[in-house]
């Protein structure tokens, strides 16, 4: 594949909810601090019958919504728009798509790439349209949204349209939480420090916690939601990526082959949750009425206007079957209507083998938490003496080595998660993309999963907004002598 930097960025759905909340805010942060490539232009592209004047208006309107008032420059912002202009076009519409075409090769000086921000079912479409204009060969590349596809068959049936147009090492899968600062400080963590990798095994570490919660509900994508809810929107999707990155082997190299083919690794080695041990290793639940933050929100059922059976919440017991992590419980959990917004990774580890101080002592296990939102923050968790006399024996707390990312970096602008992987596939570097195998294997997981609970007979249970999710949840993990971490 070219080494050489995209002088060209080809932004499908360019007027659509992502690009609005996401792309256009962070293409402002890149130009701002003249990271991106000075010949690069930008092609944005939507259903919406706007000229560039107007499209320029609303990619104003959503830098200043989206971006700190002291972070706004209005000659950058210019300077931005002078890069950027606007093109309508239908997915559907074979015509203004060719059209569409003829103003890329016209536009084309070099190096291009495509960000497909539209929905899963026009990714095969759009390259063939692209295949077919000459714009699918050396030097192009693919950005298309994760999740890809509903279930195994029909990722399978999206990975095989656009592989037929793009080779595999052009199309770059974006989970944008792999984009995170956070997600790539666990690896540096890792991998960058004597400290951990000796004791990131299952003969030091008693289980691994891992939580995406959400307070908001589906805020207006409830047709969207109700067709792939909790386990196929964040659990299948940001989930096991963050399962994969907390468990895998050391990669031979920071590079995108080495770290995929360990990613690959443990979404292989996860024990199938069949019909046998849906009861005791899944739960699935559904939000009702509730309070957040002491505010009244409606349950699911009447955010969506109907009945419905899709899982707001799902709690997991998973196990990876191989020599480091036999018999270590990775409990994963997201939903929505929760009582914070939050994304974590807790590992414990194990009780010393035997305490010199006696029972009264009361020696916790050692925790290392890895925050990711809303703050950034890595805290070890350890236990010290108490201040005192101590005439009736020792007495221990519980103390937290902190680093807050933000603190310790305050001079550092943070960078959003799209700001990162834009210039990495600009640039051409794959690594913080997933691979198409990676996607298939998780996806076949999952599948297993829905399977199970339709054969046992599984719905989801209600949990009142606010709360930790169904009572069943606590028991998942409770049973086991663990309690989650609140």
């Amino acid at each position: 594949m070219s080494a050489h930097a995209a002088t060209l960025l080809v932004i499908f759905g360019a007027t659509g909810d992502l690009a609005q909340r996401m792309l256009l805010p962070s293409l402002y942060g890149l130009h701002r601090d003249g990271l991106l490539p000075p010949k690069l232009r930008i092609l944005c592209t939507g259903r919406s019958a706007l000229n560039d004047e107007a499209f320029a208006h609303t990619v104003r309107e959503s830098i200043e919504r989206r971006v700190a008032a002291a972070e706004r420059d209005p000659a950058q912002i210019d300077g931005l728009l002078a890069r950027v202009r606007y093109q309508p076009a239908g997915v559907d519409d074979p015509a203004s798509l060719a059209t569409l075409c003829e103003t890329i090769c016209a536009m084309r000086d070099g190096d291009v790439v495509f960000h497909l921000s539209t929905a899963p079912r026009f990714y095969a479409p759009i390259c063939t349209a692209l295949g077919q204009a000459g714009l699918a060969g050396p030097g192009t590349r693919v950005m298309i949204e994760k999740p890809i596809g509903h279930d195994l068959a029909s990722s399978v049936e999206i990975n095989d349209g656009v592989g037929r147009i793009f080779a595999e090492e052009r199309i770059f899968r974006v989970d944008h939480y792999l984009g995170k600062e956070g997600v790539q400080n666990l690896l540096a963590l890792r991998f960058g420090n004597a400290l951990f990798e000796p004791l990131w095994n299952a003969r030091h570490i008693a289980q691994v916690q891992i939580t995406v919660a959400e307070t908001v509900g589906v805020e207006g994508r409830g047709d969207y939601y109700d067709h792939s809810g909790a386990m196929r929107d964040m659990l299948q999707n940001h989930l096991l990526q963050l399962l994969c990155l907390t468990a895998m082997e050391p990669p031979s190299q920071f590079d995108p082959s080495a770290v995929r083919n360990e990613k690959l690794k443990v979404l292989r080695s996860l024990r199938p949750i069949d019909a046998n041990d849906a009861a005791t290793h899944s739960v699935a639940g559904q939000y009702t009425a509730g309070a957040i933050e002491g505010v009244a929100v409606p349950g699911y059922r009447e955010e969506l206007g109907r009945t419905s059976g899709t899982e707001t919440f799902v709690a997991l017991r998973a196990h990876v079957d191989n020599w480091r992590w036999s018999g270590v419980p990775f409990y994963l959990r997201t939903g929505k209507r929760l009582p914070s917004r939050c994304t974590e990774i807790y590992l414990e580890f194990r009780a010393v083998p035997h305490s010199i101080f006696g029972d009264e002592a009361r020696i916790a296990p050692n925790a290392l938490l890895i925050q990711l939102q809303p703050e950034e923050r890595i805290s070890l968790t350890l236990m010290t003496k108490t201040p005192g006399l101590d005439r009736s024996g020792l007495k221990f707390s519980q103390v937290a080595l902190d680093l807050d990312l933000h603190d310790a970096f305050v001079e550092v602008r943070k960078r959003t998660a799209y700001e990162r992987l834009y210039l990495d596939a600009i640039e051409g570097n794959g690594t913080l993309f997933v691979r198409r195998d990676e996607t298939e294997a998780a996806w076949a997981w999952v599948d297993g999963i829905f399977n199970a609970w339709k054969q046992a007979g599984t719905t989801p249970k209600n949990y009142p907004a606010g709360t930790w999710g169904p009572a069943s949840a606590v028991a998942l993990i409770e049973r086991h002598g663990h309690s989650w971490r609140e």
